[in-house]
Parts: structure tokens; C-alpha cells; sequence
């Protein structure tokens, strides 16, 4: 089978609204969380009718696993780019910068959107039967560019996937703690610490 051909113009319209449509609603789920991200509101956000939004997304939770997960696959694609930029650096310093960047995720806007989900679904058995599977294929993106990222030498030490869990979760557990306290993340103390337990498990 060939490549696809071009997109119709009706196709194009179909896209669009359909990407408006999410764009909004994470910013809904970022700015007003789960019980203030209405489908009015979202719709209102979009610009688009009703029977649009309803023709791309039949229910409010699905909606909202989908605009969680299309920010989630928009940073993957990003990463390229972020792997590039660590040609030539030695195993320590893209250790490093990895754990920078990684960091850097838990104060954007698709950590904040996936909070709000995860804390609604533990009351909620439709949104996490929902959820869940999304949330696992993420995972695995998200574990897979994490090995392009600090790429096949670190990879493949037999403590590898170890360390990157333990300051994973440990990430996200202080990145939570923002919302009570916002301050600057880029000199939280726990970056240190991070840096030196990695380098120490993973390259001394």
C-alpha cells in the first residue's frame, strides 16, 4: 500500500476542530481542574457548535483522557529535538541535563491536566476504566524516549530502570507539592540530589 494522499479540505476542518477541541480543553483542565472543565466551557474556549464537539467526542470524559493524552504525545514528539541537543556530551552530562529536562515537565501544563484526572478517577470508575489504558500507553512512550534520551550506554546499565522510576516518582511526588507552594522549580533542592544519586547509581 502507498502513502496517504493528501488530506480533503473537509478532512482539514475535521482536524482542526478536532485539535481546537483539546488545546481547549486543557487549558479548561489546567485553569478551572476537572469539575470546572465543562463541556460548555470547553466548547465556548473551541468556538466550535455543539454537535461538533459531541460528533468528535460523545462524553465529557472522553474528552478529557483524549486532551490529556494528545499534550502528553505533543512533549514525545518534542523530544527529537531535546536528543539532539545532547550530541557530544559525555555519559555524566547528558545524565545531567536528562534529569533537568525531566524535571522541567513537572511544571508544565500536561502534568497539571493529568493531575486533575487522576485525582477525579479515584472516585470515578468510568474515568478511570477510561483512563487507565491511556495512561499505560503514555507510560511506555514516555519510558521508550527516556532511553533515546540518555541513550544505549546508560540504557543498558543493569541499574537503569531502577534509577529512572525511583526519581520519576520521587519527581512527580515534589512537583505535587507546588500546588500548595509555587515557587521556582529550576532551583528546587531536590534537583541536586537527584543529579548525584543518578550519577552515582548510574555512572561512578
Amino acid at each position: 500500500m502507498g502513502p496517504p494522499g493528501p488530506r480533503t479540505r473537509r478532512e482539514e476542518r475535521t482536524a482542526t476542530s478536532r485539535a481546537r477541541i483539546l488545546e481547549a480543553a486543557v487549558a479548561c483542565l489546567v485553569e478551572s481542574g476537572y469539575a470546572g472543565a465543562t463541556t460548555l466551557r470547553i466548547q465556548a474556549r473551541a468556538g466550535v457548535s455543539r454537535g461538533r464537539l459531541l460528533h468528535h467526542f460523545p462524553s465529557r470524559d472522553a474528552l478529557l483522557v483524549a486532551a490529556s493524552r494528545h499534550l502528553a504525545t505533543e512533549r514525545l514528539e518534542g523530544l527529537g529535538s531535546r536528543i539532539d541537543g545532547l550530541a557530544g556530551l559525555s555519559r555524566a552530562e547528558r545524565l545531567d541535563r536528562g534529569v533537568e529536562l525531566m524535571w522541567a515537565t513537572f511544571s508544565e501544563p500536561h502534568f497539571w491536566a493529568a493531575v486533575e484526572l487522576w485525582t477525579a478517577a479515584r472516585t470515578h470508575a468510568d474515568l478511570r476504566a477510561a483512563l487507565l489504558p491511556e495512561e499505560r500507553e503514555v507510560g511506555a512512550a514516555i519510558r521508550a524516549g527516556l532511553a533515546r534520551f540518555y541513550g544505549p550506554d546508560l540504557a543498558a546499565h543493569p541499574r537503569y530502570a531502577a534509577v529512572r522510576d525511583l526519581v520519576f516518582t520521587s519527581m512527580r511526588g515534589v512537583g505535587l507539592t507546588y500546588a500548595l507552594d509555587p515557587r521556582d522549580p529550576t532551583t528546587d533542592p531536590h534537583l541536586p540530589v537527584w543529579k548525584q544519586a543518578a550519577a552515582t547509581l548510574l555512572v561512578a
